[in-house]
């Protein structure tokens, strides 16, 4: 098959058209499709003052980022109702008056006892609270006043919005970043281990998602699954996959999966599918095919009989093992936010601000796939994921996750 040349900013990239993106996509399809997208005002403003400092290239490259639609992360209960665009009402009320109405991507992201696999959390919503108002992870229990908040103070009016403005404005939710893939894979750690957290990831997703298909059935929803560096084995995928039939969620309801959110497993090409165990793809593993540029793994993958090398050769892998275990016709969203750049750190488990990482693909939807609905930037290009232990004022970073001083982040250098 002919290749397709996608062109974004400085960088280029090659997708294999395979029989994988020739299969049309039925009527209540791709929500992405035939869409403009929102741009946030407040988001331009920021990208302003970076293009003001900036010179050549750099400034360039800037300028057209800042007309880039990205996803808007709701933290935080404050960041629901307001009139204006740092709010999902103010920002829903601005998609709606355009002509015609924009869509807006939002992420769903305050789950009690939020990033239990981190070093440090922001999380807002807690089981049980130190007395420094951070989230204790060790104290046990059922979570039973973390999870009464986070439906009170964060589903109930971010789904209450929501539903003044149906026939409004089409939106898309990616739902709780890393919260399931921890249950899947790091129920060990004995913060995600923890009764509590379990009880309060479980509970809270299932709720949230019971409302949102009830009270807000246009929203398209999609779950977060990691990426293939995360769940790409296939006991890690069965795994997860396993774990949301288990939770007898209303999987019905939910158009697929988003992938990659805030990383940078590159996108890559996609490979033919020729699965030798579950459904796992078999093509690049043992050795075979490496000259394939479908098989190219900057972060050598394959070699542990991963076949998630990169993000085009997951998500194929993930609609199979979801049609097959749990009867799903899902598609994917594949966070293209800053994986422009393939290869660029010393170790794929650092993920706090990567020094050299790029803008990937430009949001857009793709075309008559049965695997992915749309390239997104669902983690806007720029944004910090952390702060360095010390920061530039001299001043001690309040929640300083040791993972933003690793040897590929800004800022662990002497010299950043």
């Amino acid at each position: 098959s002919s290749p397709c040349c996608h062109r974004f900013l400085v960088f280029c990239f090659v997708m294999r058209c395979s029989a994988a993106f020739a299969v049309a996509v039925g009527a209540s399809g791709n929500p992405f499709a035939g869409q403009s997208f929102y741009r946030n005002p407040a988001n331009a403003k920021e990208f302003d003052g970076s293009i003001a400092t900036a010179s050549g290239v750099t400034k360039e490259n800037l300028q057209k980022m800042k007309n880039v639609a990205s996803a808007y992360w709701i933290d935080v209960r404050e960041k629901i109702t307001g009139t204006n665009t740092s709010s999902v009402e103010g920002i829903l009320t601005d998609a709606a008056s355009k002509s015609p109405p924009e869509l807006v991507v939002l992420i769903w992201y305050d789950l009690p006892n939020r990033d239990c696999d981190a070093k440090a959390s922001n999380g807002q919503i807690c089981c049980t609270k130190k007395a420094d108002g951070t989230c204790d992870y060790d104290t046990q229990g059922d979570c039973a006043d973390g999870i009464a908040e986070y439906k009170k103070d964060y589903v109930e009016p971010f789904v209450s919005v929501l539903e003044k403005f149906e026939g409004k404005v089409p939106v898309v939710l990616v739902m709780e970043p890393d919260s399931l893939p921890n249950l899947a894979t790091n129920i060990g750690h004995p913060h995600c281990g923890n009764p509590a957290t379990v009880a309060a990831y479980k509970e809270g997703i299932s709720y949230a998602l019971t409302q949102l298909v009830s009270r807000a059935p246009w929203v398209s929803l999609y779950l977060d699954a990691a990426h293939g560096g995360w769940l790409g084995w296939d006991n890690n995928l069965q795994g997860f996959l396993t774990l949301l039939s288990d939770m007898k969620l209303p999987l019905d309801k939910v158009r697929g999966f988003a992938t990659n959110v805030a990383n940078y497993q590159p996108l890559g090409e996609i490979c033919p599918y020729e699965p030798d165990q579950g459904y796992r793809n078999a093509y690049c593993l043992n050795q075979q095919h490496q000259s394939d540029p479908c098989c190219a793994d900057p972060c050598k993958l394959e070699s542990q009989y991963n076949p998630g090398n990169n993000e085009l050769n997951y998500a194929q892998d993930l609609v199979q093992a979801a049609k097959g275990l749990l009867g799903m016709d899902a598609r994917v969203i594949i966070d293209t936010g800053r994986n422009g750049v393939g290869d660029m750190r010393n170790d794929c488990s650092n993920w706090c601000n990567i020094r050299g990482a790029g803008a990937g693909l430009a949001s857009a939807a793709v075309q008559n796939s049965s695997v992915v609905d749309a390239f997104f930037w669902l983690k806007t290009p720029g944004e910090s994921d952390g702060c360095t232990s010390t920061l530039p004022d001299g001043s001690t970073c309040a929640r300083f996750d040791s993972m933003c001083s690793s040897s590929d982040s800004i800022g662990s250098t002497p010299t950043e």
